[in-house]
């Protein structure tokens, strides 16, 4: 509800920034529910089916009067949108995390969706970042780089696939970033499209591969109801579309990065993962290096 009040709310850069916090601090808890449910029989796709199914019966009213494909949306950036926040992109992420720490998952996914966003805006859309957000940038590297270092040389090789597809699902993100802020679309009805052909992705899937949700708990269910679908489904992607709208798509995605810290500390408070030194640093670099790439101290913005 905060995030469909954001959409018809100020202008103001404020209201963008609010927007990007909330998203945050709902990624934050995304993370660390997906993650718990490697030790469950949900499965992806499952999650998927909740994730999506809720915020498109929700927004069945806006997707209905917009229409599955939108005259004046370009096939194009509705593909990119639907692969870059939808289906294409939890799947990769979902089955990242399965394999992943949450402090890892934080830094990785977080970090690179601002490096991406910015990379895709300096190649594709000729945007040039100042000098503080390069600094911005670099930090990120380092942190991202120190993480992979300690955790690549100490896990077993079966979990490199998880950190090798976490940079992947960020860059999609990154592509839904700029895809949605060319569309035209409001933060709700970029929502409700997305929502309802991945919720339609996601039964297509479950038709092929079976279902697991008949074995679930119920009350895991309802915790995954409310982490996967309202909270992730719903009232983050409206807060992070509104978020684009207000501050663009490289500013936006900058503040995605502030995940890092929320995940590690939620990892091992919740989960009871440890978290040694090098995770720590790790985290705390990369948070710095989104201060700074959201351009706060950029002569501009004074």
């Amino acid at each position: 509800m905060v995030a469909l009040a954001l959409d018809r709310g100020s202008a103001a850069p404020a209201a963008g920034h609010a927007g990007a916090f909330i998203t945050v601090m709902i990624w934050a808890t995304w993370i660390l529910a997906t993650r718990h449910t490697a030790a469950t029989a949900i499965g992806t796709i499952d999650l998927g089916l909740i994730r999506y199914g809720i915020p498109a019966l929700v927004l069945a009213p806006v997707w209905l009067k917009t229409g599955l494909l939108p005259k004046a949306l370009p096939l194009s950036l509705l593909v990119l949108m639907v692969a870059g926040s939808g289906a294409v992109f939890f799947q990769v992420a979902a089955f990242a995390i399965h394999a992943t720490p949450a402090s890892s998952v934080g830094i990785l996914l977080g970090g690179s969706m601002p490096l991406a966003a910015a990379l895709i805006g300096v190649v594709f859309f000729q945007e040039r970042p100042d000098r503080m957000r390069i600094i911005g940038f670099s930090a990120i590297v380092v942190g991202v780089a120190i993480l992979l270092g300690r955790s690549l040389g100490a896990s077993d090789p079966s979990a490199w696939t998880g950190y090798g597809l976490l940079p992947a699902a960020a860059t999609l993100w990154a592509i839904y970033t700029h895809a949605f802020r060319r569309s035209g679309l409001s933060a709700v009805e970029g929502s409700a499209l997305i929502a309802v052909w991945s919720f339609l992705i996601h039964l297509a899937l479950a038709w092929v591969f079976g279902s697991t949700l008949a074995s679930v708990p119920l009350g895991e269910i309802g915790l995954q109801v409310l982490s996967q679908g309202v909270l992730s489904g719903l009232a983050a992607t409206v807060a992070y579309g509104f978020a684009v709208r207000r501050l663009g798509g490289t500013q936006a995605a900058a503040f995605t990065a502030l995940t890092p810290v929320l995940a590690m500390f939620g990892g091992a408070a919740l989960l009871g993962e440890t978290i040694g030194p090098y995770e720590i640093v790790a985290a705390v670099i990369t948070s710095a290096g989104v201060a700074l790439s959201t351009g706060i101290l950029s002569p501009r913005q004074a």
